[in-house]
């Protein structure tokens, strides 16, 4: 908190206002909804949005990201709660729960403490792009319903499309003609009056409209009764962790690559970058604080923390504001937040989360690199196709897939050197003059040889000795780095068999590093140190000064 606040400036206030205000109206229902998904009372929904945002805002790297809750996180929570207490009862459900999240608080603690932020390194950006796009799509299909004002039971994402169209018949007038007019306004004050603060103003009418002209008498939907007051102490019953433990990890897991994938992806430029290892102290704390009232399992948003950063918000103070939002709401603002028309919020939540879906980003990674344009609509694919959670799960495999394409399959360089210099580079036929020496092979080799590329770096030098047929293969290995035991071993191999066949290997510009690890090996004892230079400008002058082949 001192960090940001160290740097804030005093035109921020007035975004950080609103935008804490207009995510505020995104959060409370949202919350409350999520404690039904759950099985939960809703005001548990409140007591989420409240101490963990207040928490993170605190504790967090990210400058916008709001956390609460998610829908999955609300699934596993009564997926959990359900086995320990399968007849609902709320007796056994409150202390239960107070258990259930201070297990998953303390688990991601105990990961922040083992420096487990790392995991989440684990996603490329084309995959960020495409995991984005499929977020905003499932958020618009959620809406949906609310814009029609109609109902049925949620599925997966193509059952509610299907489902969508088959109730398109039952749409009410009233819902959908509130939540038109909600999308104009807020379009066209983004548009024409851009400094006013839209979303507000638009939830603003949205209220005024339902409480002044009836409309619930037309059949469109509030978000309905608040209770009033704040939390109890609730204490965890330490004798339901062994059975709730397992859920506990589940939940833990998502939350943390939800939290940062979501604070990733709407992470603007210019930022301090997101730390995992404080996400996940910071989302950990607040998690655990939150059981003491009462609370679910908190995580980011995606929603929500969408609208936060399109409503202008610019630091943490957002989320302070969007909690301070939540306590006047406990205390003060219930019956007024009720009359929000469901169309209203749901207007609001679609028209700032279409722009998560970036066609430009989409063509861009196409112009540059097929294959991870192929990445971006797996990930796309799998948030829309399996949800959130597993989506994400999907995006992470496929950047270690992509990840372990590269690094298995370095390239290998056949090299030249520019005419009148001592610069070496690749042969192209850009470069036709580049100067060659017969009999001398220069290859380089770049990043890190090991166990998962060894056999794939021997599988392309062999042919091209084998076309050389030189007598001398010089290998510049000035761009590795680490050379790991089972790729030492091919290398050792390998000079065994071209010693047999009359060609001498030689190493290049090894960094300290590889060369003490070469030295210590049976391969530095059969090079020595005639076979091994400092630059390829050594190594051609040595070989230039060898005397003429025999035979």
């Amino acid at each position: 908190m001192l960090t940001w606040l160290r740097d804030y400036r005093p035109e921020w206030l007035r975004p950080d206002l609103l935008a804490g205000l207009i995510t505020a109206a995104v959060v409370i229902p949202k919350a409350m909804a999520y404690a039904t998904v759950a099985g939960l009372p809703v005001q548990v929904g409140l007591y989420t949005a409240f101490l963990p945002m207040v928490i993170y805002a605190v504790l967090g790297s990210s400058r916008v990201l709001s956390v609460s809750t998610t829908t999955t996180i609300a699934i596993l929570t009564g997926a959990a709660l359900a086995e320990v207490a399968p007849d609902g009862n709320m007796a056994v459900i409150v202390p239960a729960l107070a258990t259930l999240t201070l297990l998953v608080g303390l688990l991601l603690a105990v990961a922040s403490v083992l420096r487990l932020g790392f995991l989440a390194n684990f996603i490329s950006e084309p995959v960020l792009v495409g995991f984005k796009a499929g977020i905003g799509l499932v958020i618009v299909v959620d809406q949906l319903p609310k814009l029609f004002g109609v109902h049925f039971a949620k599925g997966t994402f193509g059952q509610n499309l299907v489902a969508l169209m088959q109730s398109l018949p039952e749409t009410s007038a009233p819902t959908l003609a509130v939540a038109l007019l909600t999308m104009v306004l807020l379009i066209g004050m983004e548009r024409v009056l851009p400094r006013l603060p839209a979303p507000l103003v638009g939830v603003g009418a949205g209220i005024a409209a339902m409480g002044l002209l009836g409309l619930g008498a037309l059949g469109v939907e509030a978000v309905g009764q608040i209770p009033r007051g704040l939390p109890g102490l609730q204490l965890p019953d330490l004798s339901l962790a062994a059975a709730l433990w397992p859920a506990a990890m589940g939940i833990a897991v998502m939350s943390f690559t939800e939290t940062v994938a979501v604070g990733r992806a709407f992470a603007a430029p210019g930022e301090p970058p997101m730390q995992p290892n404080r996400e996940l102290l910071a989302t950990g704390l607040g998690t655990a604080a939150g059981a003491l009232l009462g609370a679910m399992p908190a995580g980011g948003g995606t929603s929500q923390t969408a609208v936060n950063r399109l409503s202008g918000a610019r630091s943490p103070l957002a989320g302070l504001v969007t909690a301070g939002a939540t306590l006047l709401t406990m205390l003060l603002l219930a019956p007024v937040i009720s009359l929000m028309p469901q169309a209203t919020l749901a207007a609001v939540v679609i028209v700032y989360s279409v722009g998560l879906i970036q066609p430009a980003e989409f063509r861009s990674i196409l112009a540059v690199r097929r294959n991870e344009f192929i990445w971006a609509l797996a990930a796309l694919a799998g948030v829309v196709v399996l949800g959130t959670l597993k989506g994400i799960l999907v995006a992470i495999i496929i950047s270690l897939v992509g990840l372990a394409q590269q690094v298995s399959n370095p390239p290998v360089y056949v090299l030249g050197r520019k005419r009148g210099t001592n610069a070496f580079r690749p042969l192209s036929p850009e470069h036709t003059d580049d100067d060659s020496f017969p009999g001398l092979l220069m290859l380089r080799l770049t990043g890190r040889l090991f166990f998962a590329n060894a056999e794939r770096v021997r599988d392309r030098i062999r042919p091209l000795v084998e076309e050389a047929r030189p007598r001398v293969v010089a290998l510049d290995l000035s761009g590795v780095f680490d050379v790991e035991y089972t790729a030492l071993k091919m290398l050792t191999e390998a000079e065994v068999s071209q010693r047999e066949q009359g060609i001498e290997l030689w190493l290049v510009g090894l960094t300290p590093e590889v060369l003490a690890l070469v030295q210590r090996s049976a391969l530095g004892q059969a090079l020595g140190q005639g076979r091994m230079f400092f630059n390829l400008e050594q190594a051609v002058a040595r070989y230039q000064a060898l005397p003429p082949a025999t035979g």
